[in-house]
């Protein structure tokens, strides 16, 4: 409890603890109402914002009607949002599972920047899920890890090299709050690493009505090794990686029987979570049933996502270190160590290492791809686990993508919803007519508050260079490179994913004499801004990315190509609201979903992409573009050279054109007229309440009713 605050206004300090403040606007204005420039200064962190305000604010808000009033209206939304009693759709459509917990297990989540635990998509879909299931009043819980250096941040040298920073987190400044053992204060669970045992402790994060449980080893009493094994997000050392999953899988489960969750439902995101499946067989052994019954009973209660359609996408550890530190484990399923290692096999082979996503597809009941495509490829890549059937018979589904809409749609956008589709269309968002409303939008109200989104976004660009030429001094010509001359009147395109090869950053420049003339042209000029990380380890990604960053830093393109440094959560927000297209460019086949441009067509800019991942059911023809065809290229280089060309050919002859295609007020209506097509096609498919829906009722209520049917045949 935060002492400082007076008692008319204390419960500011547990609304700044539940993250649900931060996908509802008034929440957001009550604490910026407080300081607005400390707002701004602690990144939208309303926990750092309340530990460093000035005591005289908040006694001077303790008794300002104004501030009174919108505090009062805020936790009165929120006592409702809160209770128990609150109808939601879960309840209203499935009353009989009301209080049927599912268990939710995920390697990163990515909430808030505040909390900085993520990497990159698989951490956005994860928060996206817990904010959902909040808002349909799903029973779930979540597992991940605490890390307090999280993922790292990104500054890059005049050269164009990655340099990763880590920062440790202040737990003191993050809405976090850690759980308590009513035996011996802070450990919750222990787990066997090998001769070592390591005790475990628990963070807990409130999502509206969900909450996440996030393992910690860094106590005392673990030797050194282990308190530092949660301090990083994917570390790259296989030893440390295999380490890591045990603790979240086995851990991770004892963790929720410690705190009394038993839940009816368990759901894997990624193989990095097999070892939570294995765990649950072992306490039902334990109980005495045979391997072979608690397999069955395990496998019918899990669902599992995979999204990953590259072999080296998987994670994959040497039979030796599966030994080192499970070799006592395999004994308590009542299994030897071959049926052991035969469960992390995707064939016959016996191959000398074990496959986490092999496991996971043979431990769960209920298995999916995320989205259409890339339950083709995984079907295919899976099918020896299942030789015995043809490929379109393998039992992998898809239930594609989706974003959670209220985070992720700019403030202003919000409100001309409101205008034409009505107030409470965030209620209703999946409903596809609903979004028929979007052709009512008259188009200079459309243009107008994308352009004042773009300004706000090339603003925030600016001033982060600003900021860094002040802290870090930074020459001059690299200030060139990070945005400083944008123009919010040209056409401005986006590329921002995590780099690595087969995204293609630098598809683009493949003829740069081409490009340079797209991008300088006097009159119908166009800016292009990349952003994203490498991973620490890949140096062929950092490598890709300094090639990128050099063919930018070229003065002939007049700066209008700039890297964004540093993209996480906040900086993505600003960057899918204020562009006008959203380019994709991944490998055919390698791009399982992707949601980045889901989030940008929510904001009314189009998508530009190979029809790869969701873009494959998503594009119609008339709501973005597709880059070449549906082909399968003989060599990688076939595929550049004829995507290149394809995407030269929609710049020059079709997307410039478009845009700059104006009546005599300066308005666009032919691509107004295709944002609008763009928002009402995409959004109610490619939403994350759609997928939660599809999860729940393609997934969740057959694996629970089996539980509940099982439960009520046993006693």
């Amino acid at each position: 409890m935060n002492q400082k605050i007076p008692q008319r206004i204390a419960r500011l300090d547990e609304l700044a603890n539940n993250l649900w403040w931060s996908w509802h606007e008034q929440p957001r204005w009550l604490f910026s109402s407080l300081d607005y420039q400390l707002w701004r200064l602690s990144d939208h962190n309303p926990v750092r914002l309340l530990s460093e305000v000035s005591p005289d604010i908040l006694q001077a808000a303790a008794i300002d009607r104004a501030f009174l009033a919108l505090y009062d209206s805020v936790m009165s939304e929120f006592d409702a949002e809160m209770s128990p009693s609150k109808p939601t759709w879960f309840t209203a459509t499935y009353p009989d599972m009301a209080h049927s917990p599912i268990a939710y297990f995920s390697m990163e989540y990515a909430m808030h920047n505040s909390l900085p635990i993520y990497a990159g998509g698989l951490g956005v879909l994860a928060g996206d899920v817990c904010k959902e299931a909040s808002d349909l009043g799903l029973p779930m819980v979540a597992v991940g890890f605490m890390y307090p250096q999280g993922y790292f941040h990104q500054h890059v040298s005049i050269d164009g090299w990655q340099e990763e920073i880590y920062r440790q987190l202040d737990f003191d400044q993050a809405p976090i709050n850690r759980v308590l053992s009513p035996r011996d204060g802070t450990t919750i669970a222990r787990i066997q690493l090998g001769d070592d045992t390591v005790a475990i402790e628990v963070w807990q994060v409130q999502v509206g009505r969900v909450s996440i449980y996030l393992l910690d080893t860094n106590l005392e009493q673990n030797s050194p090794q282990y308190r530092e094994l949660s301090a990083r997000l994917y570390i790259a050392d296989r030893d440390l990686r295999l380490q890591q999953e045990i603790v979240l899988g086995i851990g991770g489960v004892r963790v929720l029987r410690a705190l009394g969750i038993n839940p009816l439902v368990w759901h894997a995101n990624e193989g990095h979570i097999s070892f939570m499946m294995l765990e649950r067989i072992r306490e039902l052994v334990a109980a005495g049933a045979t391997f072979a019954e608690a397999e069955a009973k395990v496998r019918a209660a899990t669902a599992f996502t995979t999204h990953t359609p590259v072999p080296a996408g998987h994670d994959i550890f040497p039979v030796q270190l599966i030994e080192k530190y499970l070799s006592r484990y395999w004994p308590s399923l009542g299994i030897d160590r071959q049926t052991f290692l035969r469960l992390g096999q995707k064939d016959d082979s016996m191959a000398q290492e074990f496959n986490m996503t092999a496991l996971s597809l043979k431990l769960s009941g209920y298995r999916s791809a995320v989205s259409q495509l890339h339950g083709k490829v995984a079907r295919k890549m899976w099918r020896g686990l299942w030789p015995q059937l043809s490929e379109d018979q393998l039992p992998i589904a898809h239930v594609t993508n989706g974003i959670h809409v209220c985070t992720w749609v700019a403030r202003e956008m919000y409100h001309l919803f409101e205008r034409y589709l009505g107030e409470d269309w965030i209620q209703k968002h999946d409903d596809s007519r609903l979004w028929e409303h979007v052709l009512d939008i008259p188009d200079e109200e459309l243009w107008a508050v994308h352009q004042d989104v773009k300004r706000k976004l090339l603003s925030v660009i600016r001033e982060r260079a600003r900021e860094r030429w002040v802290e870090d001094n930074i020459p001059p010509r690299q200030l060139l490179t990070m945005g400083v001359l944008l123009n919010p009147e040209a056409l401005t395109i986006a590329f921002a994913r995590r780099f690595t090869e087969y995204k293609r950053p630098a598809l683009i420049f493949r003829d740069i004499d081409r490009l340079k003339r797209i991008v300088t042209n006097q009159w119908h000029p166009v800016q292009i801004l990349f952003a994203g990380k490498s991973h620490p380890a890949d140096f062929l990604s950092k490598r890709l990315m300094q090639q990128v960053y050099a063919l930018a830093s070229d003065p002939e393109f007049q700066g209008r190509i700039a890297f964004i440094e540093d993209y996480d959560v906040h900086v993505a927000h600003y960057l899918t609201q204020g562009v006008d297209v959203w380019l994709n460019t991944p490998r055919r086949g390698q791009e399982a979903c992707g949601t980045s441009g889901m989030k940008a067509a929510l904001n009314g800019a189009l998508h530009l992409s190979v029809r790869d991942g969701w873009w494959y059911e998503g594009y119609n023809g008339t709501n973005g573009w597709a880059i070449g065809d549906d082909f399968a290229a003989s060599t990688t280089e076939e595929e550049d050279v004829a995507d290149a060309e394809a995407l030269y050919r929609l710049l020059e002859g079709k997307i410039v054109p478009l845009y700059y295609s104006r009546d005599r007020r300066g308005l666009p209506h032919g691509w107004t007229r295709m944002v609008k097509e763009s928002i009402r096609s995409i959004v109610p498919v490619f939403c994350a309440r759609r997928m939660l829906k599809e999860y729940t009722e393609r997934m969740y209520i057959p694996a629970a009713r089996l539980a509940v049917e099982a439960q009520r045949v046993k006693t």
